[in-house]
C-alpha cells in the first residue's frame, strides 16, 4: 500500500460527493469520495494511501489527460516477475511503488533513473490515516 503524507487545503462538497485537495510534500492530489471521516477539515494532516495496482505511470508525457493527480517521480528500482513488474518510485522523501504487466515495463524501456509522472485516479485515493485526532 502507498502511502503519502498530505494536509487538506480544500473540501469541495455537493449532494453528498466530496472533492478534498491535498497538498503534500512536492505535489498536490484530488480525492473524490461519498463519505469522509468525521474528524478531517481543512488543515487536517493526513495520511493517503493508494494501492499500487492504481498507480499508472507516464514517460515522456505531454498532452492534456483527465487525471488531476500526477505526480512527478524518479525509478529507484524495478522487480520483474513473470507476469508482473513492480516499480518502485520516489516522490520527494516518500517511496511509492506501481504494479504493471512486465509487457508494459517493456514496451516502456522503463529504467532506474528514469523520471516519470505518476497518474492516479481522484477516486483511487483515500485517506487511511488522521494524524490531527
Amino acid at each position: 500500500m502507498n502511502k503519502l503524507p498530505a494536509r487538506i487545503s480544500q473540501i469541495e462538497e455537493a449532494q453528498n460527493l466530496h472533492i478534498v485537495h491535498f497538498e503534500g510534500e512536492n505535489y498536490s492530489l484530488k480525492m473524490m469520495g461519498l463519505e469522509l471521516p468525521k474528524n478531517v477539515h481543512v488543515g487536517s494532516n493526513v495520511i493517503l494511501g493508494v494501492k499500487p495496482s492504481h498507480v499508472a505511470i507516464a514517460k515522456n508525457l505531454s498532452g492534456e489527460l483527465s487525471y488531476s493527480n500526477q505526480i512527478h517521480a524518479t525509478v529507484h528500482r524495478i522487480e520483474e516477475g513473470t507476469l508482473l513488474c513492480n516499480v518502485e518510485l520516489h516522490v520527494g522523501s516518500s517511496v511509492m511503488q506501481s504494479l504493471m504487466t512486465m509487457a508494459s515495463c517493456k514496451r516502456m524501456r522503463l529504467q532506474v533513473g528514469d523520471e516519470v509522472v505518476l497518474l492516479m485516479k481522484a477516486s483511487e485515493v483515500f485517506i487511511t490515516e488522521v494524524l490531527d485526532v
